[in-house]
Formats: structure tokens, sequence, C-alpha cells
């Protein structure tokens, strides 16, 4: 009855690592068990074998950041506890599996795994079976803090009923791969299949975008009239916000997308097919669609308000070697360029002008100029939202009251993109970081929160990193570099072999890598410790 644990007898496959004295403390080595592997660690004395690759992406975890029984994957930053295989960062929701280690004849490491743990390099935590009675939480929202904290309070024992509400068509989605592979088709990208869902009691009615919250009688109240009574609630609608628009004449024109859905997706790419392609935005999200659409389109040009790409985040060093990237592929770039006006023919987009009065054919815009929060709904109910529309919540993620500074909704908590949360990196300042790994971060903290005794309450203490991939080519990023004022490059960026270190003061506040794996992992295991990194250092 519990989900993730095997009622048949399995083989057990035993396989020699090493001895005893071959290996040093703090160091890995993947061992072939059989027709599988195994991620061998020596830790604090201790053997101890998990399985061999991440459960995000696949990577080599023999490859990543080992420090204070966790090994941290090298690509994403997924990290694993070393002693039970347990996901303790994210992205990703499964653990690996966990070897048994015995030692034989007083030097030899022997790894015994069971047969089915080295088929698959996915394991489920367990999670227990919902009861007729009991609490009831809603989850608003359908991205990956909802399926984290739903989740998360199955395997903490939680035996009430869990309803997700998505404003979405389909079950949620790794959003990360929109922009990356842009004909997708949804159910290939699906977090979980349905039957995951209704094997755990986690309830998921799609097309149910809620728009009211009465905190008083714990009731959400949804666009077509449903109603929701709530015990406990979270709030986690990045997945909901209404993309941003520019003010200008011919916005309303036929063919200019968004890209916030499969469905968003899938048209752009059938329709950029030999088509000349304008991107407003030199955001992540538009340069990983001009990657993905520059050898299908007629053309891709991509306008931008700043002077380089991403010059802000990663510097004007880091934003030109990637603008040259694009160049080198056909992109063109049209910076300093604010879009003012699309004109049409027959209703539909032809042409984008610029400010300088320069006009740019485009049978198809692209805008990428960020979202507004889908918070307008709580605006009268008493939380506190901030002037960007984001909700204000404690180191809990407990939402906090509009009317009283610090006091907080016991019984309401908010995570993911649309959450103001007090960051540990920075002193608990308050913080938005609208990273897909944070919102699966967030989604547990909250639901840990939910079930433990106010005197167990966890703090939101995750390093945050962020990836991109353009052309091959992956950027890692972790840390909170907002503010920095220095930056020291190791390698050559021109390149594309580098680490570039962002600083404050004396303090190394963040890191971006390409093709240095796993210099990014192990800063964030470092700053997790509470090793600061400083400047003199590097």
């Amino acid at each position: 009855s519990k989900m993730g644990q095997s009622s048949t007898k399995d083989e057990i496959i035993e396989a020699y690592a090493c001895k005893v004295d071959d290996m040093k403390d703090g160091e890995m080595r993947e061992i072939s068990v059989g027709d599988g592997k195994a991620l061998l660690v020596r830790h604090q004395g201790e053997y101890s074998a998990i399985g061999h690759k991440c459960t995000h992406y696949g990577a080599p975890l023999v490859k990543g950041a080992l420090r204070d029984g966790r090994v941290r994957c090298p690509w994403h930053g997924a990290c694993f506890n070393v002693k039970t295989g347990d996901i303790e960062d994210f992205p990703g929701l499964d653990c690996v599996p966990k070897h048994d280690i015995v030692i034989q004849d007083g030097d030899k490491v022997v790894i015994k795994a069971c047969k089915s743990a080295l088929a698959t390099h996915k394991r489920y935590k367990p999670m227990v079976q919902q009861k007729e009675d009991g609490l009831h939480v809603v989850i608003i929202g359908g991205g990956p803090a909802s399926v984290t904290c739903a989740e998360t309070l199955r395997q903490k024992s939680f035996m009430g009923k869990i309803t997700i509400l998505s404003a979405d068509r389909c079950l949620p989605y790794d959003r990360t791969k929109l922009s990356k592979a842009m004909d997708v088709k949804p159910d290939a990208i699906f977090l979980r299949p349905q039957e995951f869902y209704d094997a755990v009691n986690i309830k998921i009615i799609n097309n149910m975008r809620a728009t009211d919250v009465n905190t008083e009688s714990q009731v959400v109240t949804c666009e077509a009239g449903e109603s929701f009574k709530f015990d406990k609630l979270m709030i986690a609608t990045g997945n909901c916000g209404r993309p941003r628009t520019l003010p200008i004449p011919g916005w309303d024109l036929k063919n200019v997308f968004v890209l916030r859905t499969p469905d968003d997706a899938n048209a752009i790419a059938k329709m950029a097919k030999d088509k000349k392609v304008v991107i407003c935005g030199a955001s992540f999200i538009g340069m990983e669609v001009a990657a993905s659409l520059v050898s299908k389109a007629a053309s891709v040009s991509v306008c931008e308000f700043f002077s380089v790409p991403f010059e802000r985040v990663l510097g004007r060093e880091v934003g030109l070697f990637l603008q040259k990237l694009h160049e080198s592929k056909g992109v063109k770039f049209f910076m300093n360029a604010s879009m003012v006006e699309l004109k049409g023919e027959e209703g539909a987009v032809s042409k984008a002008v610029l400010k300088d009065g320069s006009e740019l054919e485009a049978d198809l815009v692209i805008a990428g100029v960020g979202m507004i929060p889908a918070t307008e709904f709580l605006k009268d109910n008493g939380m506190s939202i901030s002037s960007h529309g984001f909700l204000n919540v404690d180191k809990h993620m407990r939402v906090l009251k509009s009317s009283d500074a610090g006091e907080v909704f016991e019984n309401i908590f908010a995570a993911g993109d649309i959450a103001m949360f007090p960051q540990k990196l920075r002193d608990w300042q308050p913080s938005n970081i609208q990273h897909w790994q944070m919102a699966h971060y967030h989604g547990r903290v909250a639901a840990t929160n939910m079930v433990v005794a106010s005197d167990q309450l966890q703090n939101v203490e995750s390093v945050p990193f962020f990836w991109t991939q353009q052309y091959g080519k992956s950027l890692r990023y972790t840390g909170y570099g907002v503010g920095y004022d220095d930056i020291i490059v190791k390698g050559e960026i021109s390149e594309g072999k580098f680490c570039a270190y962002y600083t404050c003061q004396d303090t190394v506040v963040a890191v971006a890598t390409m093709n240095s794996d796993p210099v990014a992992a192990d800063y964030a295991q470092r700053i997790l410790s509470g090793n600061c990194v400083t400047k003199s250092s590097i």
C-alpha cells in the first residue's frame, strides 16, 4: 500500500569495489555492479553506495561535488544524500537507489545491490495513501512547487485530501524544455503521469483558475464558480502569470506570440518554419528560442533595450560571448533598440519598427518581456503583497499579513516565482528568485512546515542554481549576484571555457561557468555549508 516499496523478492548482485584503504575521505568512484553501476562514496571514514546518475537529466554524479554528506549534480544542482540516496535539493523529483556495503575479510569493500535497483537510476520515496477523513490541503497552481509540495506531504505521512487547482489544460510539465525543444508534445514533458497522482490520491483539477481566497472562511473560489474549502493552503501561481505586453501600436495583431505553454511553443515552432522571426527581448528564454528556431526559420532577429544580452546578470564580457555565439549561427541582433510599433497587413504582423525608425520584416513576433505575477485575485484579503505583485512570506514560506509587520497566516503558504522570501545568502533580505530549482525547493519547505510541530519549522536555505543551454553549450549560474561590484574571470570566455566570479566587496556572491564542471556545484556546496568564498582566495 506504500508507493516505492517492492513486494517481490529481488535478486542480490554483489561486486568487489576496492580495499578499505584505497579511497580517501571525500572521494567518489563509479563502480560496475552486474549490468549496472553504483556511485561509491567515502565520507567521514565510512563507505556508502547509491545510484550513479542524477534523476533529473541523468548527469553522472561522480563528476559532481561532494560535501557534508551530499553529492550535488554537476549539471543543474540537484543534491542527494550519500547514505540514503534521498533527494535533498532540486530540480527533479526522484531519489536515487541506495545499495548496501559489506566489508569482507577485514579489508574488502563489497557492494550488494538489488537487481531491480540497478535497472533504474530513479527511486520513489515511500508515500502514504489517503484516508477518508482528515485535513484538506489545497494547492493553487500547477507548477513544480505544487507537485513537490503534494509529494512531500504524502512522503511525510499526510493522509488528508490534497487538491491541486491548475489553470493549465494539461498536467504539470517541465516548462524549462519549452524554449529548447519547441515542438515537444505536452505528455512527453509531464513531471508525473496521471497514474502517479492516482496511486497516491493527489487530485489535480485542470482548467481551474482561482479568483478569490477567503482567509476567514478558508475557501478558494474559482472562475467557473466552484469553491474549495481548505484547512491548509499553498499558493504557487507562477505558471499562471500573464505575459507582459508592450504599450505600442500593433501589439494586438495576429502572429504576435508569447511563450508560456506547450500550445504556445508548438504554434511558434509550426509557424516559424521558413519565416522571418523577430524576438523582442534578449532574455534567457528569448535567446533559447532564437537558438531553437535559427536553423528552421528564414531569419531570426533579436531586438533588446540593453546594449549587451544579460549584461546586468552575467556582465558585459559573458553577454558578448553569448551574443557572438548566436551571431555565428545566423541570429541578427539589434541592441539599444526599443520596439515602438508593429505594422501589419490584413490583420497580421508584417514589420517591427524600432526607436531609430528602422523596420524589421516580421512574419511573426515573439515577446519575451517578462510575466505579471498572478496575484491580483489576492489583493483584498489581508495578504502582504509587494509593489511588484509578489506575495511576501517568512523564512518558513508562510504568507505575511498586510495589517501587521511580521504577523503570518499560520495555515497559508506561498512558493515559487510569486514568492518574495527571506534569503539566507543575503542576511535574510527579501528576494524573488524565479528559478526552476528554487520553486521545487519552496514546495518542499512549505509542505514540511504544514505537517511538523511549530518548534520544528524548516527555513528556506537553498542556494539558487540556474542553467541555460544554447547550441549545445551549457552555462551554469549559482548564488545570488544582484548588486555585484566586480567580476573575476578564470579561463577564456572567448573559448567558451571559463569561471566568472561575481563579487561584492571581498565576498563571492555568485559564479557562472561553462565547460568547467563541477566548479558551480562545488561553490553552491561550499556556501551552503556556511563557508564564505572570498575574492582574495580565488
